[in-house]
């Protein structure tokens, strides 16, 4: 009997979420699918993830970082 080996989908550990309308905007902060906080910029996302133990060395490494609704670059409302 032999066993198929199914594919491993990977996600990564933090989701950056759609930018919000706000003053300034901000965009939504997932870490291990929990809400965590708000980002108004790069720095942000780095800082709440060091806050749970995930360095981040690549911003654009989709692995670890998944941006929804624009790129790192965007933190303003369409």
């Amino acid at each position: 009997m032999t066993e198929s080996a199914s594919p491993h989908i990977h996600s990564a550990r933090v989701t950056v979420l759609g930018v919000q309308p706000g003053d300034p905007p901000f965009r939504l902060v997932e870490i291990d699918g929990e809400l965590v906080c708000t980002a108004r910029s790069m720095t942000d996302v780095l800082l709440a993830a060091a806050s749970f133990g995930i360095r981040i060395e690549d911003l654009d490494d989709p692995d670890v970082v998944r941006w929804v609704g624009g790129g790192k670059y965007t933190w303003q409302p369409h």
